[in-house]
This record gives C-alpha cells, sequence and structure tokens, in this order.
C-alpha cells in the first residue's frame, strides 16, 4: 500500500498541520516507502498525514532508547567477583562522636559593688596577667561613705579623749575623798558619790573606745569594698568575652555580675556527645584525637578524662559528656571549635588487611573467620583465617594470608559493552582483573 497515495479527504485537510521539514521529514519519508510500511495500511487509512507522522518520530526514539539500553549493558544483571589484594596497612577501631572545644581553666570576673562601669582596660583577645587592672567601677558614692566613716572615727577619738580627762578627774576626787574618809573628815555620802563618778567615768571610756572599734571596723569594710571598684584579673590568661558595656549600671545587690571572662589557652577541653550505646566501650585513659574543620588533615591527640553521670536527651537519643584535654600551645584551636572525635578502642599499623566483606563466619569461634582464595591456577581456596582488629572497613590478618593473595569480596556488576570493547575483552572492564581458569 502506498501511503504517500492517499488523498486528504476534505474535512481533514483543514486539520492537517504543514509536516517537518528537513531531515526529519526525509527520514520519515524513507520509513513510509519501506515494505514494512504496509502493514502500517490498516492504521494509515484514513488517518491525516501528522498523526502518521507522529507516531513515526515516537517509533523512532523508542528504538533509539532500546539501542542506548543495549549499548551500556542495561538490564543484563551479570555480576561476577570483586578480588581484592591482600595489602599492608592501618587498621584502627574507634568510637566517633562530635564535641567541641572549651578552655580547660577559666574564670567569670564578676562586680561586687553597685555602679557605672566607668572604664574597662582590655578588649576581647587581650592577654592579660594575673592582678592586672581590667576594669574599674564608679568609686564616687564609695569614696563618699569612707570619708563620712574617718569623720565619724575622729569624733569619737576625740570623745574617748574628753571621757579619759574626766576619768582623771574622777579618780583623783575619789582618792581625795578616800583619804578624808580614812581621817573621817568626810560624809559617807561624798565618799560615795566620788566613788560613783569615777567608775561611770570609766564605764564611759570603755563604751568609747567599742565605739571606735566598731567604726573603725565599718571604715575598714567600707574601704575594702572601695577597693572592689577596681576589677583585677584573677590568672594570666586571654579575654575570651565581655558581657558588660563600658558606661553599663551595675547592679550587685541580688547578684554577681559578669564583667567578663578571662580564660587560660594554652590547655583546652574537647567535650564530646556519646552515644548510649558506645560509652560502655569507654574507659578512662583511652587515647583520642580530633580533627577540626579548619585544619581535617592535622590530629590532636589527648586521653579520655571523664565520662560525666548524668545524660543529656536530644530528640529522644540519650547523649553521654566524654571529656579530655589537649595542649594548645600554639593557639591554632579556639573556644566553641567543632571537633570530629576519634576514641581509640585497638588500632595496629602495617599489618596484613583486606575489607571486612571477604570474611565470611559459620561457627562461633572468636577471631576464626573464612575466606575465598583465587589461587595462581586459577581455582578458588577456602581457607581459615584469624582476625584481630577490625572496624567497619576492613581487618587485621593475624594468620592464614600472605601479603599478596587475591580474595573474593563480594560480586561487582558486569561493566557495560562500551567497556568492554574498549577493553578487547568481552566480558571484562577496564577496572577489573582477568579471568583465571575457570573463575568467571
Amino acid at each position: 500500500m502506498n501511503l504517500e497515495a492517499q488523498p486528504a479527504t476534505e474535512a481533514g485537510a483543514g486539520d492537517d498541520a504543514a509536516p517537518p521539514k528537513g531531515r526529519f521529514r526525509d527520514a520519515a519519508d524513507k520509513i513510509v516507502a519501506h515494505p514494512y510500511a504496509a502493514r502500517l495500511g490498516s492504521f494509515a487509512r484514513n488517518r491525516p498525514r501528522w498523526q502518521i507522522y507522529s507516531a513515526l518520530a515516537v517509533l523512532l526514539v523508542l528504538v533509539g532508547v532500546g539501542a542506548i539500553y543495549w549499548w551500556t549493558g542495561g538490564g543484563s544483571g551479570t555480576a561476577g567477583p570483586l578480588i581484592v589484594t591482600v595489602e599492608r596497612g592501618d587498621v584502627e577501631d574507634s568510637v566517633t562522636a562530635l564535641g567541641n572545644l572549651q578552655p580547660r581553666d577559666y574564670v567569670d570576673v564578676g562586680a561586687q559593688v553597685s555602679g557605672q562601669l566607668k572604664k574597662l582596660y582590655v578588649d576581647i583577645g587581650a592577654t592579660v596577667n594575673a592582678s592586672q587592672l581590667v576594669a574599674e567601677i564608679d568609686p564616687a558614692v564609695l569614696n563618699t561613705k569612707v570619708d563620712a566613716g574617718h569623720a565619724q572615727l575622729q569624733n569619737l577619738r576625740a570623745t574617748l579623749n574628753d571621757k579619759q580627762a574626766q576619768l582623771e578627774l574622777a579618780r583623783g576626787q575619789f582618792a581625795r575623798q578616800k583619804m578624808l574618809k580614812a581621817a573621817n573628815a568626810t560624809s559617807t555620802d561624798a565618799y560615795q558619790t566620788a566613788e560613783s563618778a569615777m567608775q561611770s567615768a570609766v564605764a564611759q571610756v570603755t563604751a568609747v573606745k567599742a565605739q571606735i572599734v566598731q567604726t573603725a571596723a565599718t571604715v575598714h569594710g567600707d574601704e575594702v569594698t572601695l577597693g572592689y571598684t577596681k576589677i583585677y584579673a584573677p590568672m594570666a590568661g586571654t579575654i575570651v568575652s565581655i558581657t558588660t558595656k563600658q558606661g553599663q549600671t551595675i547592679n550587685a545587690n541580688q547578684q554577681a555580675p559578669v564583667i567578663l571572662r578571662v580564660a587560660d589557652l594554652s590547655t583546652m577541653t574537647v567535650w564530646t556527645q556519646v552515644s548510649e550505646a558506645d560509652v560502655p566501650k569507654l574507659k578512662i585513659g583511652m587515647d583520642a584525637y580530633f580533627t577540626i574543620l579548619g585544619a581535617p588533615g592535622k590530629k590532636w591527640t589527648g586521653k579520655l578524662k571523664q565520662v560525666l553521670p548524668t545524660p543529656e536527651v536530644v530528640n529522644n537519643v540519650v547523649l553521654y559528656t566524654a571529656l579530655f584535654d589537649v595542649a594548645n600551645e600554639h593557639r591554632d584551636l579556639m573556644t566553641q571549635m567543632t571537633a570530629q572525635v576519634f576514641f581509640i578502642i585497638a588500632s595496629k599499623t602495617n599489618v596484613l588487611t583486606v575489607p571486612v566483606a571477604a570474611l565470611q563466619r559459620d561457627r562461633p569461634r572468636r577471631h576464626l573467620y573464612k575466606v575465598t582464595v583465587l589461587t595462581t591456577s586459577g581455582t578458588q581456596e577456602v581457607r581459615e583465617v584469624t582476625v584481630g582488629v577490625t572496624n567497619r572497613v576492613s581487618a587485621e590478618i593475624v594468620s592464614g594470608l600472605n601479603e599478596g593473595d587475591r580474595v573474593i569480596a563480594g560480586l561487582q556488576l558486569a561493566t557495560n559493552r562500551r567497556s568492554q570493547s574498549s577493553s578487547g575483552q568481552p566480558g571484562q572492564g577496564a577496572n577489573r582483573p582477568p579471568r583465571i581458569g575457570g573463575v568467571p
């Protein structure tokens, strides 16, 4: 059937769009002229031409997709053994956790008196020595109080001098009355009056002395409080934060407000959060190390110092805080840095290693596994091996294998046909070892 000979009906002529031009139309015309196109007669008869070209275009797309799928080897599902070589390397079994850095030694410096923060002598990041002046609170009110105390103390001392003079007079009068009494030259009433006056003068002197002691103590306390207006660094270190601004009024009546924090950054403490499932693996004194985002290739080391007994629950996950210290001589580590922490359970260096996927365990014997070895003759041999330190990726081989042995560590998908044709060996990709004997 010649599809080109079918005239368009009058009704369909108005619906037909102009067929596409160029290479696509040429290809479509050739397909239409193919002998197999006769089978489309039932479909093409009484159909507008644009529908015929659309169907042919869909057919071309499907043929192209099928060719690509066949060419890349999709859907083959063929798999071969993944062969690895026994090599020397390092194996480490560890507990991983996230943490942050804090200074081990720090002091929050607060104010013990109320008033306006008159002067801050340091900035954040400044290095200070112990007993260095770092801030000062306006001392005007306390100065006035101390001056008033000194004036009152001076007044009491003058009063004491007066009372002591009166006491001397009373003692003299009593002494004369006593002599007169012995000579029966005075009355009993005069004698008793002189004696009473002397005792009263003694009491007054004693009272004034007590007032002087009390007032002196008060003045001393006011002077000490006045000294608190000058705030000194309690330790040598670095100013890591300032929470009160210069000119701000401080109220120390209810609590001691924090002005700044001084920290010794020469030793940092790593605060890590460890899952409750990993906490039993931690032992005090075990080695630990961490890396930071800014220097992922550098390790800082320390030893586990403490695991806090009270956990923190975050989104129903129980986390325990583990602490260890690390030296920071060059001040590379800073407060609140994020640390990727590794607590080392066991580690070996320069030992024979294989991927964990190569190990097979069919008996409940500790450290004993089986592996499938590919011999030089191409046959497969099952061997029993003793395994040492393992992690999720690799395992230490203590005995049973030699360096250079080739073992099967699972299956890998077959490579695509393009790789096969380019490698010149059917069924083998560029990264797949060549076949040996009857091993696929």
